[in-house]
């Protein structure tokens, strides 16, 4: 770790030198051309889990879109930069701030706007405007937006220093805060939201800057072609309701649960799941769903409680209805097996009657929305969606009409009538938040039996015929196609 001092274009310039010193530039061969044999993009490997997933799926939809191969290059954030420039990568799928300028780099069109904010253990002193930064622990990923910031705002107050971190993700930052051992870092808000969730002590100070738009990273000698065909993607994208649907799902769930609610289930995972993994490992292979999934929902019915009974009598782990239990064969709903494997089979016979027009994740959340409501007020709800000229197939469209099924201006002109939809709503979302701190911990379990670095996925599939000539033809028909995706680590 080292303390920033250094001028913007100097660091620039000594993050590239250093680069050929180590032999950087010899790991790679040539960069292909990215209209025949591969599109190459890199993306920071310690920027947050759900950053790196989320760019890995934009960049494989592109290449898609292209109907060209892809080969995505994992480096640490302040290398990212240098990769484009030293011409090893076409492009960064890790989003650069359009506030940023930098003559050496051209950028895409904004697809996420983001606010950097001053993250506090509220246990401790806030600071109350920037000149409270003075003088203490501050850390920041090294070439992060987030360092970017503090640049910027170090030219206001020449005081400031912090702490440049190498092989740290912005989570850990967060973490250190948490536990005392920084007193502030910088990260955005949606890295905040996910993080409250696993460390619900975290607070906002304030915010750094203006809140700027995240956009794909070019080198500014770019092939104008490519530019102009990753504009034409966005524009597409933003037009079906892809780049929504993608945001959605990485991001749609991250402000839902309360902290004690997050605070609670963190506990739980320690004193609780352990008696019930295995049975929900056991019964996510019976239904051929994912066990996190089935904990998750279990979480939201019953809290893990196989004796959990409402004034309604629904009961047990998953909180079956005894017309839900009756159907699905359960004898005992209080039998936390019985329960859960009822539920399961439950949920996968409501996915298996559902349109297949319905693609995946949403088939698994409007799945749900039907677990909670019914698979009758669901449409409702997508009907509804359709009405208001939205996709009834899009969980990121239903969500937002399910809840006027309580509204009688709506549901007095559909066939099921009145639904408590806001409150399937809830429920999904909640599941989902769930799931996705399960999936967290469940990976940061198996990258600290297997090194991070050992995480590389080769897809081989012969390289799909372009030219420029078809360009206009591959983007109209190629958006189904799954492009072959080869994915490095560099350290």
């Amino acid at each position: 770790m080292r303390r920033h001092e250094i001028p913007t274009r100097a660091l620039q310039i000594g993050i590239f030198l250093s680069l050929l010193l180590f032999g950087y530039s010899n790991l790679y061969k040539p960069l292909p051309a990215w209209q025949s044999e591969a599109l190459v993009v890199v993306i920071a490997q310690d920027s947050t889990l759900t950053y790196e997933e989320f760019s890995k799926q934009l960049a494989q939809k592109f290449a898609a879109y292209l109907a060209v191969p892809l080969k995505i290059i994992l480096v640490p954030a302040n290398q990212v930069e240098a990769t484009m420039l030293s011409r090893h990568a076409h492009l960064s799928a890790s989003g650069f701030s359009l506030a940023e300028k930098n003559p050496a780099l051209l950028f895409g069109p904004g697809y996420l706007t983001l606010r950097e904010q001053v993250a506090y253990n509220q246990y401790q002193p806030a600071p109350r405007n920037t000149s409270g930064l003075l003088g203490k622990r501050i850390a920041v990923v090294a070439g992060s937006n987030q360092e970017k910031a503090l640049i910027t705002l170090k030219e206001q107050l020449p005081a400031l220093n912090w702490e440049s971190r190498k092989n740290q993700t912005v989570e850990d930052l967060l973490g250190e805060v948490s536990k005392g051992a920084l007193d502030y870092t910088i990260a955005d808000h949606e890295q905040i939201a996910q993080m409250l969730n696993f460390h619900p002590n975290l607070a906002v100070a304030f915010n750094i800057g203006k809140p700027s738009q995240l956009a794909w990273a070019f080198p500014a000698n770019a092939d104008n072609e490519l530019i102009a065909a990753n504009e034409r993607f966005f524009a597409s994208i933003e037009k079906n309701g892809e780049l929504n649907k993608l945001l959605d799902h990485y991001f749609g769930h991250n402000d839902r649960l309360a902290p004690l609610d997050a605070a609670e289930f963190m506990k739980q995972l320690d004193t609780t799941l352990p008696r019930y993994q295995s049975l929900f490992e056991e019964v996510g292979k019976v239904v051929n769903e994912d066990w996190r999934l089935i904990a998750a929902i279990a979480y939201q019915e019953s809290h893990w409680d196989p004796l959990a009974t409402s004034f309604t009598n629904v009961r047990g782990m998953m909180m079956l209805t005894e017309a839900t239990a009756d159907e699905m064969k359960v004898a005992n709903r209080l039998n936390p097996r019985d329960s859960t494997l009822g539920g399961a089979k439950y949920l996968r016979q409501i996915k298996e009657q559902l349109p297949d027009s319905i693609q995946e994740p949403a088939r698994t959340w409007m799945a749900l929305a039907a677990y909670n409501q019914g698979m009758g007020h669901l449409e409702d709800a997508r009907v509804l969606t359709q009405r208001q000229k939205a996709d009834k197939d899009a969980w990121t469209d239903v969500k937002k009409w399910m809840p006027s099924l309580n509204n009688p201006r709506y549901f007095e002109k559909l066939k099921h009538g009145y639904a408590r939809g806001g409150e399937a709503v809830i429920f999904v979302e909640n599941i989902r938040a769930y799931y996705d701190m399960l999936t967290r911990l469940d990976s940061h379990n198996d990258s600290e039996k297997q090194p991070r670095h050992a995480y590389q996925l080769v897809s081989t599939r012969d390289k799909p015929a372009f030219s420029l000539s078809g360009l206009r033809k591959a983007e109209v028909g190629s958006h189904n196609k799954q492009a072959a995706v080869d994915y490095s680590l560099v350290r």
